[in-house]
């Protein structure tokens, strides 16, 4: 019987042999008003009947509709002449060979590293109090949270990132993501198992920590979270900077370009979301970044040449 509603006999007698059926019995015969998302999340947990079923395949088949639905378009867009002016390295076209070799290993990852995890995630749920009762929370108190995720993770993935470009780590772990110089969407995946796990806590650690400290979280913001982080993760994979992409309206928002220079020079450019790690810390990437940190160096020389006069 699912944990779906306050009252937990409801999903007993809304199910039906269908989810179509189980849907119209949702509709129609919860006291409670819900809204069309809130109607097809009831139905199908009461359909399903099963939680743990149910999210795990409900994550599933989320990570493997928004990745490959938002990454295999830029396959097409390659190919199209016209968008070759966004591209930041055009002259760098990954190839078929090299789309197809990416693909395998991305679905490798996905189904015998990453399907763990997601298949056995209902239970830390429970344990963790995170609800998947309707309805759900106030829109506000879900932008707040997946704002929060936001940051935690970009301050993760900095730093944990940054660490990887050293040593043995960087030789056994991280330098498989840099076979492409020149990245596409496909790759933003395409990254050693242990890189999984260790940069992929960043996506799902916040949400943990957050519950842990609260003690409030909806697995459908979760959902939300996960769907917004695969979309930015693909994007700022894509290695095409458009007039319209986020970081010309928001500045502080890294995108692509910023990770394609990280993947251009190896080095630098290391936050995942936001530019004020780079900024602060003073590993941008690139010429630009380069000149700047030139030019602030010969000004603190300066200044050092004239205390001394």
């Amino acid at each position: 019987m699912s944990a779906v509603f306050a009252n937990s006999t409801l999903s007993h007698l809304v199910r039906e042999e269908s989810f179509v059926g189980t849907l119209s019995n949702v509709q129609n015969r919860i006291p409670v008003k819900l809204n069309p998302v809130e109607q097809l999340w009831a139905a199908w947990y009461s359909y399903m009947n099963n939680d743990v079923l149910a999210t795990g395949l409900l994550f599933f088949l989320l990570h493997e509709v928004m990745y490959f639905g938002r990454s295999l378009p830029w396959c097409v867009v390659d190919q199209i002449p016209f968008f070759r002016k966004y591209k930041i390295q055009p002259t760098k076209l990954p190839s078929g060979k090299e789309q197809w070799h990416c693909l395998k290993s991305v679905l490798l990852s996905h189904f015998l590293v990453e399907a763990i995890p997601i298949w056995t995630f209902h239970p830390l749920c429970e344990k963790l109090g995170i609800s998947l009762q309707v309805p759900f929370p106030h829109w506000k108190k879900i932008a707040l949270e997946i704002c929060l995720f936001f940051l935690g993770e970009d301050m993760w993935h900095y730093w944990v990132h940054r660490f990887l470009h050293y040593g043995v780590f960087y030789k056994y772990i991280h330098k498989q993501h840099h076979r492409y110089a020149a990245p596409f969407g496909m790759a933003a995946e395409y990254a050693h198992p242990m890189e999984t796990m260790i940069l992929g806590f960043g996506t799902v650690g916040m949400p943990i920590l957050y519950v842990l400290y609260t003690g409030h979280l909806h697995l459908f913001t979760l959902c939300l979270w996960i769907s917004l982080r695969l979309f930015q993760a693909v994007d700022s994979h894509s290695g095409y900077d458009f007039p319209w992409s986020l970081n010309k309206f928001l500045p502080f928002w890294a995108g692509a370009e910023h990770h394609d220079l990280h993947h251009h020079y190896f080095i630098g450019n290391y936050a995942s979301s936001f530019r004020w790690w780079d900024y602060t810390m003073d590993t941008e990437a690139g010429p630009e970044a380069k000149l700047a940190r030139e030019e602030r160096m010969k000004n603190i020389a300066n200044r050092g040449t004239k205390k001394n006069l």
